[in-house]
């Protein structure tokens, strides 16, 4: 894989976990307290540092092979999971994902949930707020921990990995801070839909070549894999639209006609 290709996918890929873990603690902050939700942003942070220190060594560790077996398997689950709730997205049969209407549905939990006495020291004020954006930020993070490991370790360059990761974290964390509102405008189900793509070919790729097969051209042959499973996409989602009208005509005909 090139660096660009290296880059572009964990970024992405990185990017929507971002907006995800930025929704939560900015609903956490907003309903709640911007004190204890920033705590809970460190404390998830503290963690994660902590799973990378103790799994960095052990991922670079195991055989080649071995890994791109395990990591095209996982790549393939995820990448599958997120294109397929692409594709019913954009065909119309599954409700767009919408971060606003998130935002508003966390915001409007967190200000009934009962309110808590916080710690002594008033490192904590308020322990919903806390445990709200602890968890949001610890499950995103192992996500991002997994994506930068995974792709970093298979392509032997962590270090580009880790950039990208942070890169896409900061830009992300830079907006919600700056606008302080959920990140509607960032096209989230369009980027899902070419991570899904991107998963999708990578695990498939890197799952050929664990279980000891080879591809022409090696490297190169991932671009036509990314192109192949994007084609795919595409023309699903051409085929459900174009069901899902056939299946509403008649509906609408009866709904037209009324009662006789």
């Amino acid at each position: 894989m090139t660096h660009g290709a290296l880059f572009l996918a964990v970024f992405l890929a990185c990017v929507v976990e971002a907006v995800e873990a930025t929704t939560i603690v900015l609903a956490a902050g907003t309903a709640r307290s911007w004190r204890s939700a920033a705590s809970g942003l460190v404390v998830a942070l503290a963690v994660l540092a902590g799973v990378i220190a103790i799994l960095g060594p052990a991922v670079s560790a195991l055989p080649l092979r071995g890994l791109r077996l395990v990591v095209g398997a996982l790549l393939l689950v995820f990448g599958l999971q997120w294109l397929r709730k692409a594709i019913l997205r954009a065909s119309g049969l599954k409700a767009v994902h919408d971060e606003r209407q998130i935002f508003a549905d966390g915001v409007e939990t967190a200000r009934a949930a009962p309110r808590s006495p916080g710690s002594a020291g008033g490192f904590v004020t308020d322990w919903y707020a806390f445990t709200l954006a602890f968890k949001g930020v610890l499950l995103e993070g192992l996500e991002v921990v997994f994506i930068v490991l995974t792709f970093g370790t298979n392509d032997h360059d962590v270090g580009l990995a880790v950039i990208a990761a942070i890169a896409a974290v900061v830009v992300v964390a830079c907006i919600g801070l700056a606008v302080r509102v959920p990140l509607a405008r960032v096209p989230e189900n369009s980027m899902k839909f070419v991570v899904g793509i991107m998963l999708t070919a990578f695990g498939t790729f890197w799952g050929v070549e664990g279980a000891g097969g080879s591809w022409p051209g090696h490297d190169v042959s991932v671009a036509v894999v990314i192109a192949g499973v994007a084609v795919l996409g595409l023309l699903l989602v051409a085929v459900l639209r174009r069901t899902g009208a056939r299946e509403a005509e008649p509906a609408a005909e009866l709904s037209m006609a009324g009662p006789r």
